[in-house]
């Protein structure tokens, strides 16, 4: 005889198969009543239409589960999984706000790190290309340094950091093609803006050597060689293996101009800070 416990998920997994048969396997029907049905079959539903590959349907059958049972714990589950089905789906906005939506609902809750995370990665996953808007970069910077200080100790902390570099390295990159740009107007004031940010403000990052090469360029376009020679010697001396030495090397030799520091620009005195540890 089938005991009691058998027979409910005998007649559980008989409910669930109708559910998914009734809807069909071509998505989801959006003018389908589901009060019927409970938020496990609901959420069910959600998944089988991640298997297929079919996100912004599944994000539509996790928000039915948070619509029609707002305070279950199916609810809570939901909404994290229309957080990541939406950012499967490429539809960042509504990913950013479900998970937003999580962190204010469920702070304190295991699945807050991973709801913060996919928070930063909907801005993210917008800056692969070095032309679109800069604040999106900034707003990925935000959102990456809270995974890391708020939850250090998560899963997702290491690749937040990691991230994190990359943005920021990002932020670099786009400074570094303005300044390439004006250096190659002729404007060289405004291309030393430009390199003097990187290596002032991104100088971890991996753009520094071009900047200070780009540095020399500019400064001996404008004659002032103290300047150029300041540059030299930052560059001699933290990027001596690197091909931008080499080139600065080169260019100021030619010019019978040594790579060390001279005067009293910024240049010099960043040398003489961070390299001969005169602060003062």
């Amino acid at each position: 005889m089938v005991g009691t416990k058998a027979a409910v998920r005998f007649a559980g997994a008989i409910l669930l198969t109708a559910v998914l048969t009734a809807c069909g396997n071509s998505g989801a029907d959006r003018n389908q009543n589901l009060e019927g049905f409970t938020p496990e079959q609901i959420y069910t539903r959600g998944e089988f239409e991640l298997s297929q590959n079919r996100s912004d349907d599944a994000a539509w059958y996790f928000s039915e589960v948070e619509r029609l049972y707002p305070y279950s714990d199916w609810a809570k589950r939901a909404l994290i999984m229309q957080a990541f089905s939406y950012h499967t789906d490429k539809n960042y906005e509504e990913s950013r706000a479900a998970a937003q939506r999580y962190i204010d609902f469920y702070p304190t809750d295991e699945d807050a790190a991973y709801a913060q995370y996919l928070l930063a990665l909907s801005y993210y996953d917008q800056i692969d290309e070095v032309g679109r808007d800069q604040g999106l970069t900034f707003q990925a910077l935000q959102s990456l340094r809270t995974v890391i200080e708020v939850y250090p100790d998560s899963e997702y902390a290491t690749s937040a950091v990691l991230k994190f570099d990359l943005a920021f390295d990002h932020l670099a990159g786009k400074e570094m093609e303005i300044g390439r740009y004006y250096l190659r107007q002729d404007h060289y004031t405004a291309a030393i803006n430009r390199f003097r940010v990187v290596v002032e403000d991104f100088q971890t990052t991996t753009h520094t050597a071009e900047a200070l090469y780009r540095l020399i360029e500019a400064y001996l376009s404008l004659g002032l060689v103290d300047e150029a020679q300041s540059a030299g010697a930052i560059l001699g001396y933290n990027y001596q293996s690197s091909e931008w030495y080499d080139a600065g090397y080169q260019l100021l030799t030619s010019r019978g101009l040594d790579l060390k520091s001279r005067g009293n620009n910024w240049l010099s005195q960043i040398y003489r800070q961070t390299i001969k540890g005169e602060w003062l």
